[in-house]
């Protein structure tokens, strides 16, 4: 299998790299490179991995991600069924820090944007009206030739660096600590875990996919991913259990079940712990 880690984003005749990314799902292998990119969904959902992070992803969802921030768009289960009809949409930018020199971000008008690109080393989530005008110029820019790209690139970072509406994806003081070559080692796990989230997941099964025995793995993934394993399965399930209960097509019952708690009092304390609220009232606050 190839490496996740080596994938096509260098244009020979673009300094700043744009994407309009069409079909049936999103690339599902797990990876990280050295550019910034700024991403934005226009059509499909799943399951969001950036750095120590587990979200649902949907139509709208907008991101900003520095350099070497493990990340990961997995689409649903649908999307990967044969003879499915159902598409992913987006756009991607990826550009390198050095994309103006070296020295360009020394300059002390550039202090902000500094900072953002710093902050982004975290990943960078954006909703609202900053939202819709990241995806406005993204669709500008995919349009946009030569000195122009630049100039609307360099004027939505501007903007990015000094308004509100961002909001941290990892945790703070997170730091990837993966090397190239363990991508493939945590793409089975993850892959693993996002095929087989409703049913009984044994450790014993997740380890040996990982080469490990069960101690070495808990300890493994836990330095690497700042979190437990059982966390990071909790964290897949209750985000799947979120959009099912906003669906609204299901029972309480029916929706612990589909997302792999063996019980509805594990779901009810599982999905407090992680949320912060019940699931009725989640559904009911949405």
């Amino acid at each position: 299998m190839k490496a996740p880690i080596h994938k096509n984003i260098e244009s020979q005749v673009r300094t700043v790299t744009i994407q309009e990314l069409k079909a049936p799902h999103f690339d599902p292998n797990w990876h990280f490179h050295p550019h910034y990119q700024l991403f934005t969904v226009l059509e499909g959902t799943g399951k969001r991995l950036i750095g120590d992070s587990v979200q649902t992803f949907g139509p709208g969802d907008t991101v900003f991600l520095g350099p070497d921030v493990p990340h990961l768009w997995r689409s649903d289960a649908a999307y990967f069924d044969t003879g499915s009809s159902l598409l992913t949409h987006g756009v991607v930018l990826y550009f390198q820090e050095d994309f103006l020199g070296k020295d360009f971000l020394d300059k002390p008008e550039m202090l902000a944007l500094k900072q953002l690109l710093l902050d982004s080393k975290r990943g960078i989530e954006y909703k609202g009206e900053l939202r819709s005008h990241i995806r406005s110029e993204l669709m500008s820019i995919m349009h946009s030739e030569g000195f122009q790209t630049i100039i609307q690139l360099l004027t939505l970072l501007d903007k990015l660096a000094h308004e509100t509406g961002g909001s941290p994806i990892s945790s703070y003081g997170y730091v990837n600590t993966y090397k190239v070559s363990e991508t493939e080692r945590m793409h089975k796990v993850h892959n693993y875990v996002l095929q087989h989230f409703s049913q009984e997941i044994r450790l014993g099964d997740v380890a040996s996919l990982a080469g490990m025995t069960e101690a070495a793995f808990c300890r493994y993934f836990k330095a690497r991913s700042n979190k437990t394993f059982i966390d990071f399965v909790n964290e897949i399930r209750i985000g799947h259990a979120c959009k099912l209960l906003l669906e609204d097509k299901w029972t309480i019952a029916q929706i612990a079940y589909d997302s792999g708690f063996d019980s509805l009092s594990n779901f009810n304390r599982n999905f407090k712990r992680y949320i912060g609220h019940t699931p009725r009232e989640y559904k009911g606050n949405y």
